[in-house]
């Protein structure tokens, strides 16, 4: 699986983007998917997660309802959208994909669980 991110820039705090993560291959549907970011300095940290379907969802308490993760199947596609950004939301965003089907939220907040991780796209928000 190969993984495409995209969708990063430069937006004011209060602003919005929507990232996007295209998969290759054809068992995108079933693998519970993931976002991380990581800022300057920083460790990589976990943001969002969605189970195969897009059924079950979830979310960093940092980033819990200003952020909504989704996917479209057909598409190959999953999406993160981010309202009310703050500087504290500069990063490089990742897309990342789990093998396994099982959604389990503490598992899929750990990098280690995943398989297969995107090239990264870049959020910045000035002040």
């Amino acid at each position: 699986v190969q993984l495409q991110a995209s969708g990063g820039g430069l937006v004011q705090a209060g602003g919005s983007l929507r990232l996007s993560c295209v998969a290759s291959g054809r068992a995108f549907s079933t693998y519970p998917m993931g976002w991380f970011r990581q800022a300057p300095g920083k460790e990589r940290e976990f943001v969002a997660a969605i189970s195969r379907r897009g059924a079950s969802t979830d979310y960093a308490d940092s980033v819990k309802g200003r952020f909504t993760i989704s996917r479209d199947n057909a598409k190959n596609t999953m999406y993160l959208q981010m309202n009310t950004l703050e500087p504290e939301d500069t990063a490089v965003y990742y897309c990342a994909a789990h093998q396994y089907s099982d959604f389990v939220p503490a598992r899929l907040r750990r990098r280690t669980t995943y398989d297969y991780w995107g090239q990264g796209t870049l959020v910045t928000v000035s002040s």
